[in-house]
């Protein structure tokens, strides 16, 4: 073990997502001093995988910081909680005024907003980052997503940029820019995980009309999707989902999506999106139908039961092999335009958000952190980023002209197919509700003034008139008239 300080940055945590990034920074020229609680893990890693000049092994955070070069960077890849908490209070004492603190974990951005403020006034700098992309991205090239201490960004931007992704023409674009102040890296990555909920469950959905309506099997499920990925839906979820449908059990022959139980997990990004946009008040429906969906597969034994009692339509598929060709192109068309309201939600809160907390946020530049590198990444992001680069303020991206043209074109089938799903019964509630978001939205005029009536009626609650400002209150009993 050697302490000398030629460490360019430090690690701890040395998980899979660690060791990955660990071999990304030292793969990149950087001198990367390592360290995990469990010693013999920090001795296979350097003996192993790590076994490289430039990866340095220390079994005491003291070790750690001593090995690296002032301002020191220490990343930490530890579980999110309290855990952070713990090793932030161990490291601000081994620490010098100016060096930097980073957290690159699954952090609830209320907790990176405090810890900003608590190791800046300890004189340090502080960084929570979103670290996307999974143990192949954290290895290759991740999304990153840095916010928090501003000082702290010139100091981690060459690292964070070499190791990231890259898009472009040219493929020189890092997936990694500064995001904002304090917690500000740590909600965009949330957003993009509860977006990353929303196109999964609309996959799925997609999916499970292709197989029960129109009977596909796996193989052209798989053509499906091979096709699909050429296009408007080009991404990483569509490509991964084209190889499942290839993918056969070595033991049984029999495909391997066909043996995976219905019951899906979640770690609660998803639902801390979800949560906060309640608190915002707006209204991001589609990642909380995809985690209802979620916790709806959970209660596996109890859809058993209840599918040997509860009715439904019962019909076959119902999509000829003539009409496939045809519907086929209806779903991928729901998808698409599903997919445009979903974005457009995860950017209305962005914006709710940067109001609330005083963020300046890029939202262009965010579209291309997302390009590359994460698990949402897409030819989609393109137009993203082209939507807020000609008008910045844009209020919804369903208004730029393209997305408008998209949802034009895609509003019959998308309604053809959720009327086919409700019509033979296959559960589509993200469908569903991306539509009735994109109806909402586009209505001048909504229910709700009979909403505002019935509040007032029986809470006082008052409301505003169409033909004068001002707040009123009538008195419902006293004006209420016989029906015959």
């Amino acid at each position: 073990m050697t302490t000398q300080a030629t460490g360019d940055i430090g690690l701890i945590g040395l998980a899979v997502m660690g060791e990955n990034l660990a071999l990304n920074i030292a793969s990149r020229g950087y001198t990367i001093a390592v360290y995990n609680r469990t010693t013999s893990v920090t001795d296979a890693f350097t003996a192993g995988r790590g076994h490289q000049p430039n990866v340095v092994g220390c079994h005491t955070l003291p070790d750690l910081v001593a090995a690296l070069k002032p301002p020191r960077k220490v990343m930490m890849m530890v579980k999110a909680g309290p855990a952070v908490d713990d090793l932030i209070k161990t490291l601000i004492p081994l620490l010098s005024k100016g060096d930097v603190i980073i957290d690159g974990g699954n952090t609830l951005s209320s907790d990176t907003e405090r810890r900003t403020k608590e190791v800046e006034a300890a004189g340090l700098l502080y960084i929570g980052t979103g670290v996307s992309g999974g143990e192949e991205g954290a290895l290759k090239g991740p999304s990153l997503m840095p916010g928090g201490s501003a000082a702290a960004w010139p100091l981690v931007r060459p690292i964070f940029q070499a190791i990231a992704a890259k898009v472009g023409p040219k493929g020189d674009i890092p997936c990694c820019d500064w995001v904002g102040p304090r917690g500000a890296g740590h909600y965009v990555k949330m957003v993009h995980n509860g977006i990353e909920y929303g196109d999964m469950q609309l996959i799925c959905e997609a999916y499970s009309l292709l197989k029960h309506a129109a009977g596909l099997t796996n193989p052209e499920l798989a053509a499906v999707f091979n096709d699909w990925n050429k296009g408007e839906l080009d991404s990483y979820l569509i490509d991964i989902t084209r190889d499942i449908f290839t993918v056969k059990d070595p033991e049984s022959g029999a495909f391997m999506v066909d043996l995976i139980l219905d019951k899906a997990g979640a770690k609660g990004t998803g639902k801390w999106m979800s949560q906060l946009a309640l608190d915002l008040g707006v209204p991001s429906t589609l990642v909380t139908e995809a985690v209802y969906a979620r916790c709806l597969s959970a209660l596996k034994d109890a859809r058993v039961r209840a599918s040997k009692v509860l009715q439904g339509p019962g019909a076959a598929p119902t999509i000829s092999a003539a009409d496939r060709p045809a519907f086929i192109e209806q779903v991928r068309q729901a998808l698409y335009a599903s997919k445009i309201a979903s974005y457009a939600q995860g950017y209305v809160q962005l914006a709710a958000a940067a109001k609330e907390h005083d963020w300046q946020l890029d939202y262009g530049a965010i579209a291309m952190m997302w390009r590359g590198g994460c698990i949402i990444r897409a030819q989609f992001l393109e137009r993203i980023h082209e939507a807020y680069k000609a008008k910045p303020d844009l209020e919804n991206l369903m208004l730029a002209p393209y997305f408008t043209a998209a949802l034009a074109k895609a509003q019959a089938p998308w309604r053809h197919v959720v009327a086919t799903a409700a019509t033979i019964g296959v559960p589509v509630p993200a469908f569903m509700t991306a539509l009735a978001y994109y109806d909402g939205y586009r209505h001048a005029s909504l229910p709700a003034n009979l909403l505002q009536a019935q509040r007032d009626y029986f809470g006082a609650h008052t409301y505003e008139r169409t033909d004068k400002p001002g707040t009123f209150h009538t008195e419902w009993l006293d004006l209420r008239k016989p029906v015959s």
